[in-house]
């Protein structure tokens, strides 16, 4: 990923947020990779219209809605808010990367119910966060 200004200054400063150390343990212990595996075959090709964000960033979005307790529309613009969030995400604006929008969030919710992943993905999820000493308490992810 190529560095941008924001970048640069981040990289700087001389503490890292709890949300951010946060995130990036939560890109460790999730396995993102074999949830990908299982959405990709019912996952839109992109034949029409714009081109599919990438599976594993609306996993990861999917997440941050669930793990803060936010809305669709809350969390498309918290990770425009968050420098931590953004990086989570992997998204790079200067690489024209977008963040998705709170209908395609809403959407991809969607195809996991529809398809039974949400409540597989929230268990082995919830399985993950206890193993590692998480919880969620009052819809906020904390370190137990």
């Amino acid at each position: 990923m190529q560095l941008n200004f924001t970048d640069l200054e981040y990289r700087y400063r001389r503490k890292k947020t709890r949300r951010e150390i946060l995130l990036e343990e939560m890109n460790q212990i999730m396995p993102w990779d074999e949830w990908a595996d299982i959405v990709k075959p019912y996952y839109p090709e992109g034949k029409r219209g714009r081109k599919p964000q990438p599976i594993e960033r609306m996993l990861k979005m999917y997440m941050l809605k669930e793990w803060f307790n936010l809305s669709d529309l809350e969390t498309e613009e918290a990770v425009y808010d968050s420098y931590s969030m953004k990086q989570f995400l992997e998204i790079d604006f200067s690489q024209n990367d977008q963040v998705p929008d709170s209908t395609t969030l809403c959407k991809f919710r969607r195809l996991l119910k529809d398809h039974c992943f949400d409540l597989m993905i929230y268990t082995q999820m919830k399985d993950r966060l206890k193993e590692y000493n998480y919880q969620i308490r009052n819809g906020i992810l904390i370190k137990r």
